[in-house]
């Protein structure tokens, strides 16, 4: 890096700051971004970002490379590069552990106020914009098992305690339709075959599901979700795949007058301590 703008990586392209969603003012002299701005998006500090520079901190942590990795929107080979510059293996393209696609990224910050977020074809929420956060709270530090979001919705009661046998059965068999869907595209893939099986010993509803072999992949669904602040918001689902159907765009918007209000105050509200939102 230099003193004013920054790349990231030996001999990487420079990110150039429309492309991660600043301004190129007339007063920035050569491309690239400033140590401030790699800062501010991959939510560390200007010091930190000195120390990596000048070779004077200890190794990064895959976790802060993921975030580098996001705030720069670097492609996937770019991404395992700057894991090997820094002695780490990139992370595997097993659903399990991957880092959420630069280009969905991109989409998060282009929706804006409308909640949105990035999930794994298994259900691992890999990224989410500022409008999801307040709507449902932080899933991406979510971890084991409980990171997938079909194993939370079998084995947690208090989902199943928000809403009447009938709705939760439909969203149940919803959960294990996309799953079967996903087995069948990467058959044999450890990864889905170990959820499967943590999920048939742990909850008898998943065992009886499964066993019906039903096969949907959703594309459009409604949610409603029970915020500590605001009560229920009910929000229409809209969701966009990747062609290799491993990762997918989920957008909601307010499927009424009231969940439009609500949503708007939540914004206005902004971000604070609280329990994570329960969806169904």
């Amino acid at each position: 890096m230099s003193s004013s703008p920054t790349s990231c990586g030996a001999g990487a392209r420079p990110s150039a700051p429309p492309r991660v969603g600043i301004a190129d003012g007339p007063r920035r002299r050569t491309a690239g971004l400033r140590r401030e701005e790699v800062a501010l998006l991959a939510g560390m500090s200007v010091d930190y970002v000195v120390r990596l520079e000048q070779g004077r901190s200890s190794q990064p942590s895959t976790q802060l490379l993921g975030a580098l990795a996001r705030a720069l929107r670097l492609t996937d080979d770019e991404r395992s590069h700057l894991f090997h510059l820094a002695g780490h293996q990139p992370p595997p393209a097993d659903g399990t552990a991957r880092l959420a696609r630069a280009g969905l990224v991109r989409l998060l910050d282009l929706v804006g106020d409308t909640p949105a977020m990035v999930l794994s074809d298994l259900g691992e929420v890999l990224a989410q914009n500022r409008m999801s956060i307040l709507l449902s709270g932080d899933h991406t530090g979510l971890t084991g098992d409980r990171r997938y979001v079909a194993y939370r919705y079998f084995t947690d009661p208090a989902i199943r305690d928000l809403h009447g046998p009938e709705e939760w059965q439909r969203h149940a068999r919803q959960q294990v339709a996309d799953l079967r869907a996903v087995a069948g595209r990467r058959a044999g893939d450890p990864a889905v075959t170990g959820l499967i099986e943590r999920l048939r010993a742990a909850s008898d509803d998943f065992r009886r599901l499964w066993a019906e072999h039903e096969v949907a992949v959703r594309r459009a669904d409604r949610k409603t979700f029970m915020h500590p602040r605001v009560d229920r918001v009910t929000m229409d689902c809209e969701t966009l795949v990747t062609p290799d159907l491993g990762q997918q765009l989920l957008v909601l918007t307010p499927a009424d007058a009231e969940a439009r209000e609500k949503l708007e105050l939540l914004r206005v509200l902004g971000v604070e301590e609280f329990p994570a939102a329960v969806p169904h």
